[in-house]
């Protein structure tokens, strides 16, 4: 039973164990940086899959060097409209080699003790709020009584058409 991790860099998701060398997306960081690589799973001896769990998770890679994909060509063609377009793509990549993979334990009671204390703030803000609501209701208000007269006067014009075809 091998140890390996499933990772998702780059919106895409790639099969990993140590030792593995694989090519990704262009990645921000220079040759020889070692770069942290989030974990969508993570088989041991059994397997982790959620989200809390993953947290624990430590996928680290070095990026060995950059370079460019294979030149893919593009050609649009209508017939016999003269429509005719050529365009080339190469893709930036940046390739990893996997240095550790391991479940490790982090401690959890730093943001419990950080939790508490953005709570007081939020419940000091709602009474502020609150009394700045009013006042926007009541300057809400007087701009609509002035445009309600305007709105009866445009549904008065297709009442008698109604009247009319009940009449019918």
């Amino acid at each position: 039973m091998s140890t390996y991790a499933v990772i998702e860099t780059g919106g895409k998701q790639y099969k990993v164990e140590k030792g593995t060398s694989l090519l990704v997306d262009r990645l921000d960081a220079q040759q020889g940086d070692k770069v942290a690589l989030r974990a969508v799973m993570f088989r041991d001896k059994e397997i982790v899959a959620e989200p809390k769990e993953l947290e624990k998770v430590k996928v680290e890679a070095t990026v060995a060097n950059h370079l460019r994909g294979p030149k893919i060509k593009v050609f649009k063609y209508k017939p016999k409209k003269g429509y005719r377009r050529r365009a080339g793509h190469r893709s930036e990549l940046t390739r990893l080699e996997v240095t550790e993979l391991k479940m490790g334990a982090r401690k959890a009671a730093a943001p419990k003790e950080e939790k508490p204390a953005a709570k007081e703030p939020a419940a000091k803000k709602a009474p502020e709020k609150a009394a700045a609501k009013p006042k926007a209701k009541a300057a809400a208000k007087k701009p609509a009584a002035k445009k309600a007269p305007a709105k009866k006067a445009a549904a008065s014009k297709p009442a008698p058409k109604k009247d009319a075809d009940d009449g019918s």
